[in-house]
C-alpha cells in the first residue's frame, strides 16, 4: 500500500478558498499555516515517495500499520543481503513535531541508502503531528510502535523482516524533532525494553534563554531552521501555557527528567556546525558526560542529510553514515 494512502497528515490539507477569510495565527512559510478556528494547512512542498515491496537502493521496503486507531504506520527497510540478524534501528522523522512524513522523498531515500549501507533493518516511523496533535502525542506513537515492534518478533509475525532482524540490538535514532523524540521515548523505555544505544542528529531542543548560536548563526540558506520557526514549532506542539522552558523542550530545565535513566546506553549526538541548535546540543553532550559520543560535522547546517545537495553536504553525509554504521556494529 503506497504510504500517500496512510500519511495522516494529508487529511489534514484545507482548500485555499476555505481559508481565504480566516484569521491566520501561526505560519511557518511554506510549511504550515494555522488558523483561528483551529484549520491547519501544509503545502505540499515535498514529494511523496510511494511504497510497494520493490527493492531499490539495496532494499526492500514495505509499510505497516502500527494502529488503525491512531494511524501510526511505519515505513520498513530491508537490506537485501544473505546476512542474518541485523541491528534494527528505529527512526524518527524531523519537522518541528507539526510537519514531515516517513513517505517524504528525501527521508525516503536518506534511509534506504542508510539501510544498505550499514546493513541494518529500519523501521522509520510516521507519528502524529502538532498542532492537532501536541505533545506528548509523538512520544507516545514511538512509545507505540517500539512495543509492537517487539512484540511482532516475539511472536514469531511479520518474518519478512523479524527474520533479518536482531530484537535483541534496537538503536533509536532521529533527526531535529526526530531526535528529540528517540530522546524522550528511550527514557520513557529505558527500563522496560532492552534498547542498545540512541542516535541523536542534530536534537531539537529549546529554552527560554537565547544560546550564543542561536542568536548569531547563519540563517538559510546555509542550514533549514531559523529561530522564528523553532519559536513557533515550540508553540504549537508543547501543551498550552507552557513555554520553551518545559522538560520535553529543555532538558537542562529544573524539572528535566533524571538522564540517569540513559546510564546503560551508548549515545552519540551528531551535531552541525553552521545549525542554530549547535550550542544547544553541546550542551546536552556536557550533561550527558562523558558516556557520550559527539560528532561535529563543519560547514554543513540544520538538516545537510536530507535537504543539502551540495558536495560538501554529500561528503558530510558519507562522514554521517560510516560514524552510524561504526556505532551500531560496534
Amino acid at each position: 500500500m503506497a504510504a500517500m494512502t496512510l500519511d495522516p497528515s494529508l487529511s489534514l490539507q484545507v482548500s485555499s478558498n476555505a481559508s481565504k477569510n480566516r484569521v491566520i495565527v501561526e505560519e511557518i512559510d511554506g510549511l504550515i499555516r494555522v488558523y483561528k478556528d483551529g484549520h491547519v494547512e501544509r503545502p505540499q512542498i515535498m514529494t511523496h515517495a510511494a511504497c510497494s515491496s520493490a527493492s531499490e537502493f539495496g532494499v526492500s521496503y514495505r509499510d505497516v500499520i502500527i494502529d488503525k486507531y491512531t494511524n501510526i504506520w511505519a515505513r520498513f527497510y530491508v537490506p537485501n543481503t544473505s546476512l542474518k540478524k541485523l541491528p534494527l534501528l528505529v527512526y524518527f522523522h524531523g519537522g518541528g513535531f507539526c510537519v514531515g512524513s516517513a513517505s517524504w522523498s528525501c527521508y525516503h531515500e536518506f534511509l534506504a541508502k542508510l539501510s544498505s549501507k550499514t546493513s541494518c533493518v529500519i523501521v522509520s516511523v510516521n507519528h502524529r503531528l502538532a498542532p492537532e496533535y501536541p505533545l506528548p502525542a509523538a512520544y507516545e506513537d514511538g512509545v507505540k510502535a517500539l512495543i509492537w515492534l517487539r512484540q511482532q518478533s516475539l511472536l514469531g509475525k511479520n518474518e519478512w523482516w523479524t527474520n533479518n532482524c536482531n530484537i535483541s540490538k534496537i538503536f533509536l535514532a532521529g533527526d531535529s524533532a526526530g531526535a528529540n523524540i528517540a530522546f524522550n521515548v528511550s527514557i520513557r523505555l529505558a527500563r522496560k525494553i532492552d534498547i542498545k544505544g540512541l542516535i541523536l542528529i542534530q536534537p531539537f531542543f529549546g529554552g527560554e534563554s537565547r544560546t550564543h548560536s542561536e542568536k548569531y548563526m547563519m540563517q538559510p540558506p546555509r542550514s533549514a531552521l531559523t529561530l522564528a520557526a523553532s519559536d513557533t514549532y515550540w508553540r504549537l506542539s508543547l501543551p498550552p501555557g507552557e513555554n520553551r522552558d518545559h522538560p520535553w523542550c529543555n532538558p537542562m530545565a529544573k524539572m528535566s527528567p533524571n538522564l540517569e535513566e540513559l546510564r546503560d546506553l551508548s549515545i552519540m549526538v551528531c551535531i552541525s556546525e553552521m545549525d542554530i541548535l549547535k550550542d544547544r546540543n553541546l550542551e546536552l553532550c556536557a550533561k550527558l558526560g562523558q558516556k557520550v559520543e559527539q560528532i561535529m560535522y563543519e560547514g554543513v547546517g540544520h538538516a545537510f542529510q536530507i535537504l543539502n545537495k551540495s558536495t560538501l553536504a554529500q561528503t558530510r553525509i558519507h562522514e554521517l553514515t560510516s560514524h552510524i554504521k561504526n556505532f551500531v556494529h560496534k
